[in-house]
């Protein structure tokens, strides 16, 4: 384990608050129960490392991971769970992944579509939640298809119904919710990305970078990621231990 420096804690915890972002807007990493309580992988990691550092934690939740990356100009936050991305890698750190979900698409039922392939095609429009991390990858990789964009995630499923588009991008876990409670709509076989999850820091904190990089390796190698998924509902989530072997 690395050590508690003052280095460290002037990065990650100024005043001895660890001020960490939760993002709501991806239900496999975050939730908040009906009372009012957080839980969740991601709130699971904050407080262990608040703990190992032996500082106090405050979490501030968004509904979009969006949101959560506007937010580090303002100086929010000093921990934040976002999704390695090479927009977002020039002013954020990242942690190795710790899980890694898959991006695909729900359409209509009736929908000729099989593939995640197939949604590349000119005249097709398709939802996503602003600044999510399908939203940059889709704005690199699509070649003919065109973006309507919501402002949260939730949002995208809303503007997909309400505007009859031909599909919305988002994280398979809560795009599967929706179909199976509606049967006029469903989830395509397959991904269009590996989202991969990560612990992020604001460049420029290289001794705090340096300490959650430590961090989620430990937290990864001992099972606590693991636990922590399956302890909040997601069992069909595999934490990342050996995940360059299999992106």
């Amino acid at each position: 384990m690395n050590t508690v420096t003052p280095a460290v804690l002037a990065d990650l915890a100024p005043e001895g608050v660890l001020r960490a972002a939760i993002n709501l807007g991806n239900p496999v990493l975050a939730q908040q129960t009906a009372e009012g309580t957080l839980q969740g992988v991601s709130v699971a990691l904050a407080k262990a490392l608040a703990l190992e550092l032996g500082v106090s934690l405050h979490m501030q939740t968004f509904d979009a991971a969006g949101k959560v990356f506007a937010a580090l100009e303002q100086g929010a936050w000093n921990l934040a769970f976002l999704a390695i991305e090479p927009v977002r890698a020039a002013q954020i750190d990242f942690s190795e992944p710790y899980v890694l979900i898959e991006g695909t698409y729900l359409v209509n039922a009736q929908a000729p579509y099989q593939r995640v392939e197939e949604l590349d095609q000119p005249g097709l429009r398709l939802a996503v939640g602003q600044g999510a991390a399908y939203d940059l990858y889709l704005s690199r990789t699509l070649q003919q298809a065109s973006l309507e964009r919501a402002e949260t995630s939730a949002g995208a499923v809303e503007l997909f119904i309400e505007q009859g588009l031909d599909a919305v991008a988002g994280v398979r876990q809560p795009l599967e919710q929706t179909a199976a409670s509606d049967p006029r709509y469903r989830v395509l076989d397959g991904a269009f990305t590996a989202i991969r999850q990560a612990m992020a820091v604001p460049r420029g904190r290289e001794a705090g970078a340096a300490y959650v990089r430590d961090f989620i390796e430990r937290q990864l190698a001992g099972g606590f990621v693991r636990g922590a998924l399956l302890a909040s509902g997601q069992t069909d989530v595999s934490a990342t231990v050996g995940w360059q072997s299999n992106a």
